[in-house]
């Protein structure tokens, strides 16, 4: 870690964050630094797999370099650490494990026109070019590089639907701008694998071209459409399928096409792009270009952009140190770069059953890492992003319409069954339990409900209701989905119980106990089963599970041993009461074994403790329930100061679309959503000084701290609204009817302070 908190001085990271503070006059936007999480620095360091590029909040459209001509790892298609960009595509993941979408990419070249990206490490060889750090600039809205091949200044910025791409070639007469239909996600991946089905690319006239691609990927399949318009028109035009160019066509099919449009810039004016893209029909992506950017401003579209980016910052007015600020608004926008808008601007979607649908809202999400966003993520939206959550279940519960169950991990609004569980019942049941309007409260119910009944991949209900536990010889990660189904058992429950529904409360919080049924009082661990009932032998609880053949998912038994957020008392009395409790917490905090793999899932170390991934997020919180409230403070302030910086190598693991983010903004403020269900916050140490948090209705929450810093990590006394807060909980109605939280701070920890 101390390798990764050198990053601070990479230079060339440093120098594109101070060019893009700079040039930001946001109050707010200013301390983002869309490079943190893009690339590792060291062998030792990890990554966010974020990306650079341009994109509004929760836009459909994410504008940004890829720096790998077949990007796997990192997902997000930018890698810091490499020297060469391959184009700029419209369309990118944050912070996932999972690479997929990558489209319509653009390039500017100058010379021979190549149709091809060539290899990173033979200069000339394809239309990629060299790039350098001291040269590279992004804040919100907009994002700037040389590419020195050519001696060509690139600038993008976008609207929702639209990339807007500027380019200052040298004054030349051979200057091209290529479309590549081709690049996509690695085709040689051998999961959720990649096939262009076919593509079309066509010229409407001298300065207009259109087009589709159909692919296969992490979404099963996908529609791409696009219509592109140029600021001056091209001179002359040419196609390739494959490596092989095509002159004199105003049209050309197949599954591996591209075109080169050539552009005289004598004259030393920049060649200005925009690319609208629709999942329906280039008809709406004509439309969707009209209605955002019928005009050539980039400047102004830019300035657009960040205004709408700095409307979501100043939602929370934080106050603290320089890269405290800079980790926090960056991750506000991470975690506000999706859910995307997958709705065309007349409100047409491509429905989960692949038909054509409308959202007469014109809003329809998808983009839902609903694994790692349950957490932290959306009852952070459920706070500050109220009318948007309601935007959110909507859109989760048309799925429930097709289906017949809620989303596992959509994308481009298409289930892929990524993770175990069903967790959009948590998120809808805390928007509903929370009171927010603009949802069917009785239609999220049956949706639910439903979705804790059906059999779907990674939820085997029949099994669950005749077993009392998922056993291994039936489903593999057996004993992560056992934990973690009985979570959201507990939320079907308290929605029934908030509808007066009796019956099918009780059922779902008999459900909820299933758990105990795979602890073992030998060991000490949730251990797998087999459906004879005997326990699934040898057992190693420091045996890493990836997503299959083997218990738990992503994490170890040590990792998954605390997760019952629903009953954590229960958890206590089944592991022998406070003091073993705590004993063992103490272990797992401690223990240096490692897991056999670590990736980024498994990463960011304390012990077992692996912040990389998510099974682990809520686990320093845990001494708050046990008596021993300081610990809590000590490890998630260690979390805070030590697995978060504002260098390329800012997240200890996978960002995961916004999680990540939002346990850092949780946790700065000092309280985080253990339960994210129970209406209950656990208070954690705070670290930023000052912070005003607008919440449903306007009122505001307010946090101040005295003495923070990273040496004064103990709580010495609490105060909400004035009077002694002597327990180490908030509630949300604490915070939403604008209360105030003042934290006093000390670098010893006060053991009488939060004691239950």
């Amino acid at each position: 870690m101390k390798k990764q908190l050198k990053a601070l001085l990479f230079t060339g990271l440093i120098a594109s964050a101070a060019t893009a503070q700079n040039q930001t006059t946001g109050q707010y936007v200013k301390y983002v630094n869309p490079f943190i999480g893009t690339g590792a620095v060291d062998q030792n360091s990890l990554s966010g797999s974020n990306f650079p590029g341009a994109t509004v909040p929760f836009g459909f459209v994410q504008l940004s370099p890829d720096t790998q001509d077949s990007p796997d790892n990192p997902a997000s298609g930018y890698d810091y650490n490499d020297k060469t960009i391959v184009g700029f595509s419209h369309t990118h993941l944050s912070g996932t494990g999972v690479a997929d979408l990558f489209d319509v990419l653009v390039m500017p070249t100058t010379g021979e026109v190549k149709f091809t990206p060539g290899k990173a490490d033979k200069p000339g060889s394809g239309y990629r070019s060299a790039y350098s750090h001291q040269n590279e600039t992004a804040r919100p809205g907009y994002y700037q590089v040389m590419l020195k091949d050519y001696n060509i200044n690139a600038e993008l910025t976008s609207t929702s639907h639209v990339g807007l791409h500027r380019y200052t070639f040298p004054k030349a007469d051979n200057s091209h701008i290529i479309f590549d239909l081709d690049h996509s996600l690695d085709k040689k991946r051998t999961y959720w694998s990649c096939k262009i089905i076919g593509a079309e690319m066509r010229i409407i006239n001298d300065h207009t071209i259109e087009g589709y691609r159909i692919l296969t990927g992490w979404a099963k399949l996908r529609k791409v459409y696009f219509h592109a318009e140029f600021s001056k028109p091209f001179i002359s035009s040419a196609f390739a399928n494959g490596n092989r160019s095509i002159p004199n066509l105003s049209i050309i099919n197949g599954t591996n096409i591209k075109g080169a449009f050539n552009f005289d810039t004598q004259d030393g004016k920049p060649v200005l792009v925009k690319v609208a893209l629709s999942p329906v029909s280039v008809e709406n992506a004509k439309a969707n270009l009209a209605a955002e950017l019928p005009g050539w401003n980039f400047d102004e579209v830019s300035a657009k952009s960040s205004a709408e980016w700095e409307k979501e910052l100043e939602k929370i007015k934080a106050e603290g140190t320089q890269e405290q600020k800079q980790i926090f608004y960056t991750g506000l926008y991470h975690a506000f770069t999706q859910p995307n808008n997958v709705a065309d601007v007349n409100g047409d979607y491509q429905a989960t059953d692949l038909t054509i649908a409308n959202a007469p809202d014109k809003t329809h999400y998808s983009t839902f890492s609903l694994w790692d966003t349950y957490r932290a993520a959306h009852p952070l939206y459920t706070l500050i992003q109220p009318e948007r959550t309601a935007g959110f279940v909507n859109s989760m519960m048309r799925q429930y319409d097709t289906y017949g169950y809620l989303p596992i991990w959509q994308l481009w609004g298409d289930e892929n069954y990524c993770m175990i569980g069903n967790h959009a019942i948590p998120v809808i049941v805390d928007a509903a339990l929370k009171g927010l309007p603009g949802f069917d409260v009785e239609k999220a119910y049956k949706a639910v409900k439903q979705s804790s009944l059906t059999d779907h991949p990674g939820s085997p209900f029949q099994a669950w209701e005749k077993y009392h536990y998922i056993p291994e010889d039936l489903q593999s990660q057996s004993v992560s989905i056992t934990v973690e189904v009985a979570f959201d058992d507990w939320c079907v429950a308290q929605l029934a119980k908030k509808l007066g529904k009796t019956e099918d409360y009780k059922h779902f919080m008999e459900r909820s106990e299933y758990y105990r049924n795979v602890f073992n009082p030998k060991n000490g661990f949730f251990q797998a089963k087999k459906k004879d009932g005997s326990w699934l032998e040898p057992f190693n609880p420091l045996q890493y599970g990836g997503n299959g053949g083997n218990p738990y998912t992503e994490g170890n038994a040590w990792q998954y041993l605390w997760y019952v957020p629903q009953n954590v008392p229960g958890l206590i009395e089944l592991m022998g009461g406070k003091k073993a409790f705590t004993a063992k917490l103490d272990q797992f905090f401690t223990l240096a074994d490692k897991p056999g793999e670590v990736n980024g899932n498994a990463s960011g170390f304390i012990g077992q403790y692996a912040h990389g991934n998510e099974p682990s997020h809520h686990v320093a919180y845990l001494y708050d329930y046990a008596g021993q409230p300081w610990k809590t403070q000590m490890y998630v302030a260690k979390v805070l100061n030590e697995l978060y910086n504002n260098s390329s190598s800012g997240y200890s693991g996978n960002e995961d679309c916004g999680q990540m983010s939002s346990w850092y903004i949780f946790s700065a403020m000092g309280f985080y959503p253990v339960n994210p269900d129970s209406q209950e916050y656990a208070i954690g140490s705070p670290i930023l000084k000052h912070a005003e948090m607008v919440v449903p209705g306007g009122k505001i929450f307010t946090v101040d701290v005295k003495n923070p810093g990273k040496q004064n990590c103990y709580i010495q006394s609490v105060k909400l609204n004035g009077k002694a807060l002597n327990k180490p909980f908030i509630s949300q109605s604490d915070i939403v009817n604008g209360g105030k939280l003042e934290f006093v701070m000390g670098s010893k920890p006060n053991k009488s302070w939060g004691v239950k």
